[in-house]
């Protein structure tokens, strides 16, 4: 956890291609290229962010302990428009929304997780759900960060998510994601 952002730490405001937002404070590294991309796939796929609807980091004292909420305050998670989607309720999510979600989440080998598969529901969270060092982690940041060298590979490519491939590795990792809650 880290007491500000932006101030001489890990956790610094970040761009976030390709959309109107005006940066998200995340740790950087590995966890800022993973988050970024999940926030910029929901923009493009799910629903168009403006400005002001991504909450990264958030101060300690400002989440609540013992909650996945909290990795907010170690800038390992985001919530996406926290307002829309409030913490304890389900079925913000349409039904084709939470198959884009599923497909994200397999596409970046169980390393975020989404907060509507906790035991206490955040439809609103994304958030690392591996430890420092995972081997996963630098394996998906590598095929994030070589994505940006092919045209038509990445967050704002076109993805067909009801791929008979893709559809099976999304419920695979659902059911592996939804098991350890």
């Amino acid at each position: 956890m880290e007491r500000v952002a932006d101030d001489g730490g890990s956790i610094f405001t970040r761009p976030v291609p390709g959309t109107p937002l005006a940066g998200i404070a995340v740790r950087m590294g590995a966890v800022e290229a993973i988050l970024v991309h999940l926030i910029r796939r929901f923009h493009y796929e799910i629903d168009e962010l403006r400005k002001g609807d991504a909450v990264g980091w958030r101060s300690p004292g400002s989440t609540r302990n013992g909650l996945p909420e909290s990795n907010q305050a170690s800038g390992t998670a985001v919530q996406v428009r926290p307002g829309h989607y409030p913490a304890g309720t389900r079925g913000g999510f349409s039904a084709h929304q939470q198959v884009v979600i599923r497909d994200i989440l397999a596409e970046l080998d169980g390393v975020a997780r989404w907060g509507g598969d906790d035991r206490k529901v955040d439809e609103a969270l994304f958030y690392i759900d591996v430890k420092p060092g995972d081997g996963r982690l630098a394996k998906v940041v590598d095929r994030i960060r070589d994505w940006k060298d092919v045209p038509g590979r990445g967050a704002g490519s076109p993805v067909e998510v009801t791929l008979p491939k893709r559809r099976d590795a999304a419920k695979a990792m659902e059911y592996r994601q939804r098991k350890a809650a």
